[in-house]
């Protein structure tokens, strides 16, 4: 089988950027071949280096594509390894909230002089956007939104989106204004589209869904989806529109707050751009903090069988089954926190709902503790003996109530603490529920067995 246009590049232009000038206009054609999403990939797993080689290559349209759909974290990475022409075309070229989130990842001086470098209409509708808090739903819309007024005809507002079109973000959902921009409703361009001219605008209107420009970014993206719509209007604190959200961009955020809890889950940070073009000493200190917090916290769990040696060393039979509590224990509170967190994500749960979650929780692992601790105790009891049986199936029963309950809690707690409730996810749970849960093991232990 014959190698594909992309493998053909990729051995075709070095990881260094290196490549035969007699061969560049060759490699510019053969870019214009392969479908869009195929050069992103291209350049997602390149090289800074070769990645800009790919970018200047490519025609300006699709040069422009492409550097649009990169990551911002990635769109950062390559400012370096572009000329300054490159650079301050492809960020013009950008939406206003993707300005910014591009800004969020450059230092202070790049930043500065690219913002110098927009016309002083491109400035402005950036500074908009920069000018609501990180995390706000605010800092991810887009300024660009048609002024379609509720005392204009249908005719008057086709007018005004044919003259606009060119500039704005989306023309198929519609929010209406009066003259002092305040949102009054919504309408769509199908609506104007099939209407009479003389029809006043007012008339077609909808009841709006809209959002507050303060309003957190994730928690509005999360409710919006669900409702189906193509976009909404962003209004300030006086209910005067200010922006507009398209479901693309509310997709993208559910997407990067999911790859952050998914990532912090597994203990480590997100890179937030692809593995391949990820710089290798990034991707360590993406993982090495949560090393050492896990290995320190681990420690617990070593004082724990220190402090339990001598009942360990009555009875080394139960030595075997700490994997299994452990495991358990943890595997238990895990569930737990990820089903909680991700309710907590949607808006099933609340803050003050903790109290309800923690009792439900309790039943949920002690009807599992239940189930497990029937079997461990029939297990143990048919090769260790009675008592073991007893001190197993018990040690199931409470490690899964209790590990249940804790981990359902902490991603609510988290919350309330203002911690992003993934890092008190999975890792921290498991580590916790080690430690306790061979407390319970060894506590039931010499109890039952007298030792």
């Amino acid at each position: 089988m014959g190698e594909s246009t992309i493998e053909v590049l990729e051995r075709i232009i070095r990881s260094d950027g290196e490549i035969e000038p007699a061969r560049a206009a060759e490699l510019s054609e053969l870019l214009d071949e392969p479908p869009i999403k195929d050069v992103v990939a291209l350049v997602e797993r390149s090289t800074a280096t070769r990645a800009a080689v790919v970018l200047r290559l490519l025609s300006r349209r699709r040069s422009i594509a492409v550097f649009d759909a990169l990551d911002a974290v990635h769109q950062a990475d390559l400012i370096g390894a572009l000329g300054n022409a490159d650079v301050y075309g492809f960020f013009a070229e950008l939406d206003p909230d993707d300005r910014v989130s591009l800004l969020d990842e450059l230092p202070a001086e790049i930043a500065d002089r690219l913002l110098r470098a927009l016309e002083r209409t491109e400035r402005d509708v950036t500074g908009v956007v920069l000018g609501y808090p990180k995390g706000s739903i605010g800092r991810r819309m887009s300024p660009e939104v048609a002024l379609i007024y509720a005392d204009m005809t249908v005719g008057q507002a086709l007018a005004e989106l044919r003259r606009t079109a060119d500039g704005l973000e989306t023309i198929y959902t519609l929010p209406v204004i009066d003259r002092d921009r305040s949102l009054l409703g919504v309408t769509s361009l199908r609506d104007l589209f099939t209407a009479e001219a003389s029809v006043a605008v007012a008339e077609l209107m909808d009841k709006p869904t809209f959002a507050n420009a303060h309003d957190d970014a994730e928690e509005t993206a999360r409710w919006f989806l669900p409702l189906d719509l193509l976009a909404m209007p962003v209004v300030d604190d006086s209910r005067r529109l200010v922006g507009i959200l398209t479901v693309d961009d509310a997709q993208d955020i559910v997407e990067s707050a999911d790859d952050e809890d998914t990532a912090r889950s597994g203990a480590h940070e997100p890179l937030q751009q692809p593995y391949l073009s990820t710089p290798l000493l990034k991707v360590v200190r993406s993982r090495i903090v949560w090393l050492l917090v896990l290995a320190v916290s681990a420690l617990l769990t070593v004082q724990v069988l220190d402090t339990f040696e001598d009942t360990l060393a009555a009875a080394v039979v139960l030595s075997l089954f700490i994997p299994l509590l452990t495991g358990t224990g943890g595997n238990t509170g895990n569930q737990a926190a990820t089903t909680v967190t991700r309710a907590l994500a949607l808006g099933d749960v609340r803050k003050r709902d903790v109290a309800q979650v923690a009792w439900r929780e309790l039943r949920v692992g002690l009807t599992l503790g239940s189930l497990l601790g029937v079997l461990g105790f029939l297990g143990a009891w048919a090769v260790y003996g009675l008592p073991i049986g007893i001190v197993i199936g018990s040690t199931l029963l409470l490690v899964c109530a209790m590990s249940a309950t804790v981990g359902g809690m902490m991603p609510i707690v988290a919350k309330g603490l203002g911690a992003d409730p993934a890092v008190f996810s999975n890792p921290f749970i498991s580590t916790f529920c080690d430690a306790t849960g061979l407390i319970i093991y060894f506590l039931i232990a010499k109890s039952v067995l007298g030792i």
